[in-house]
């Protein structure tokens, strides 16, 4: 499997498919495949290596629920328990309801930020947590569901960060990858130290010089109420995922991560559901409560993308690749990067790469039909 993995990724990388790329495969606790192919920098060459971290997007929603599940685990909180609990101001405008659970299944009515907001903005954490708390719901908690771009991040991160008096990055890195030796790829706020480390995203689509009205036609970016599910002038992009302000802030609405290090992350969050021992002896969760934050939550529309949207706690459910019958739970980013478990199986798939398909998991499909059970 190591092998014929290798041959995709490198043809990929020969034929301008992608410009670097790392695949990571664990299954029943196991690594069985690290492969890794191109440049993590087109412009100085510097090579793809197992451990570079790359820029996510929307692939870090797996981690953030994963620092919940692990602070469930400890006792530090309960999916059940009224956000307002932590954070009484995210109660304004009929909110005191919402809770923890509502926020990891994308239900808490809040999935967009104001129109105007910027990069800038969304790198100073306590102005969008006053934005997201001060935001009018579109719906009771709970009544619908829609995919919660950027708030999804705020609202857990706040949660996470007045439960434990440490901010997330923080969290991340103490109780999920130290413990898994996975701190240097693995990351929300990447430390200015690590920058040179991280890979240079490229973009040949041209999503970014799509007009502004395009962009706001798209389900995806919406405005409702005067809110919008994607901050317009904050779109992930390969410039967007560049900028060093973005990679050093905590957005954990994304995350930057090597493919191996997100990938043992979601096999120590599973394995123990067949007995085994964990990752090297590393247990995230108990096997009841995988089995809970795996099982289907939500299966209803989106109301965001105006479609059908299976959800866990936290994941979606499904995969890129044909799994009918299957219990699938991951996380794909805007950039075509993903990670994806086969619950029964115990098989994880994860894929990193730097050119920026907007939308596109072509790789990641083509990796996964490959791998999958």
């Amino acid at each position: 499997m190591q092998e014929r993995v290798q041959e995709t990724i490198d043809r990929l990388v020969e034929s301008g498919a992608e410009t670097g790329i790392q695949v990571a495969v664990y299954r029943r606790g196991e690594l069985v495949v690290d492969a890794v192919a191109g440049v993590a920098d087109a412009a100085t060459g510097r090579p793809m290596t197992s451990d570079t971290p790359v820029y996510g997007s929307s692939a870090g929603k797996a981690v953030t629920a994963t620092v919940v599940h692990v602070l469930a685990e400890k006792g530090v909180l309960d999916y059940d328990t009224p956000i307002v609990e932590f954070w009484p101001e995210f109660g304004a405008h009929g909110k005191e309801k919402t809770t923890v659970r509502h926020a990891l299944t994308h239900s808490t009515g809040v999935p967009g930020l104001p129109q105007d907001t910027t990069p800038e903005d969304l790198c100073d954490w306590d102005k969008m947590c006053a934005a997201v708390a001060d935001a009018r719901p579109w719906w009771e908690p709970g009544e619908k569901a829609g995919y919660h771009s950027q708030s999804f991040g705020y609202i857990l991160g706040e949660v996470v960060r007045r439960a434990t008096g440490r901010r997330i990055s923080e969290v991340l890195r103490d109780e999920v990858a130290a413990p898994l030796g996975v701190e240097r790829e693995l990351f929300f706020g990447v430390p200015e130290a690590e920058l040179p480390r991280v890979a240079r995203l490229d973009d040949p689509s041209g999503m970014t010089e799509l007009p502004p009205e395009v962009i706001a036609a798209m389900p995806m970016f919406k405005v409702v109420n005067g809110y919008t599910a994607g901050p317009l002038k904050a779109m992930p992009s390969a410039e967007f995922g560049n900028r060093a302000d973005v990679l050093t802030a905590d957005i954990p609405a994304g995350g930057t991560m090597s493919a191996r290090g997100v990938a043992r992350m979601m096999a120590a969050l599973m394995d123990e559901v067949g007995g085994g021992n964990g990752v090297d002896g590393v247990r995230l969760v108990s096997p009841e409560r995988f089995r809970e934050l795996s099982a289907v939550a939500r299966d209803d529309m989106d109301e965001v993308f105006g479609a059908p949207a299976g959800r866990a706690l936290g994941y979606l459910t499904g995969a890129p690749w044909p799994a009918e019958g299957r219990q699938v739970i991951g996380m794909g980013g805007s950039g075509g990067n993903g990670v994806n478990a086969d619950v029964e199986s115990r098989t994880v798939v994860a894929v990193s790469k730097n050119r920026y398909t907007t939308g596109d998991f072509t790789t990641t499909r083509q990796i996964g039909t490959l791998i999958a059970p």
